[in-house]
């Protein structure tokens, strides 16, 4: 399997057509892989790996804690840093975002599957973590699944590029929902705009792709955050010098 992603998103060059890509996703792609029972299962395993709650059992085996009784009570890896432990935030932190970019790296890069269906597929885990049925429906706000899907979608330009601008909204905006909006609209737009040889690898889907799969994260990342973004966004107010300490 590993040897199948690495020739997927290698570029080599055919001698006879003049740079023309030899290997394609999906070239490894077993027969039968686009069928219907498959067009039907897929997005279901997407959706339950996105359902793991990582941080909430992390919390319990690691902490002895329920993370939920922290913070905002959000079951994410940020309260399994509030909750006393710095490994066990990082590894939540991590599986959240291989729940979200092992199901749809999979189907983009490795199996070759376009269209509708990957769409369905990216967005599955992000609403399995953000309704959670392991969490009676009431799962976290989805942000480090959001970069795991766009790393399955894009390889390295979405956790990249998102986490630059998330990080530069965080230290802008006061209001951390408006922060998350912000960096997951700047990805969006980031990748419509740009040419996709800037993504190396050939990595990226289709642009309807890209804009569907966005519009989607957007709604579902801003239902979980409508209560933050129930206050109008300000800058932040730092005192003289700070930016250069």
């Amino acid at each position: 399997m590993a040897a199948a992603i690495d020739r997927a998103v290698v570029l080599l060059a055919d001698a006879r057509a003049g740079g023309e890509r030899v290997y394609r996703h999906g070239d490894f792609c077993p027969p039968g892989v686009a069928s219907l029972m498959v067009a039907l299962i897929w997005p279901l395993v997407a959706f339950c790996c996105g359902a793991l709650p990582f941080s909430v059992w992390i919390g319990r085996l690691a902490l002895g804690e329920d993370i939920r009784q922290y913070g905002d009570a959000n079951p994410g890896a940020t309260n399994v840093l509030r909750a006393g432990g710095r490994i066990a935030a990082a590894s939540a932190l991590l599986l959240d975002f291989l729940k979200g970019a092992a199901p749809v790296g999979l189907a983009h890069l490795v199996f070759g599957v376009d269209g509708w269906l990957l769409v369905t597929i990216a967005l599955a885990p992000v609403l399995g973590h953000a309704f959670s049925p392991l969490l009676g429906f009431r799962g976290g706000k989805a942000v480090a699944t959001t970069g795991g899907i766009w790393c399955g979608l894009t390889l390295w330009e979405g956790p990249t590029v998102g986490g630059i601008l998330l990080g530069v909204a965080y230290w802008l905006i006061a209001g951390d929902s408006w922060a998350v909006l912000a960096a997951v609209t700047g990805l969006l737009l980031y990748l419509l705009v740009t040419p996709p040889a800037w993504n190396l690898f050939d990595a990226r889907p289709e642009a309807w792709i890209i804009l569907a799969v966005g519009i989607g994260n957007l709604l579902i990342v801003g239902w979980k955050q409508r209560t933050g973004l129930a206050t109008f966004p300000t800058l932040r107010r730092r005192k003289a010098g700070t930016a250069l300490q």
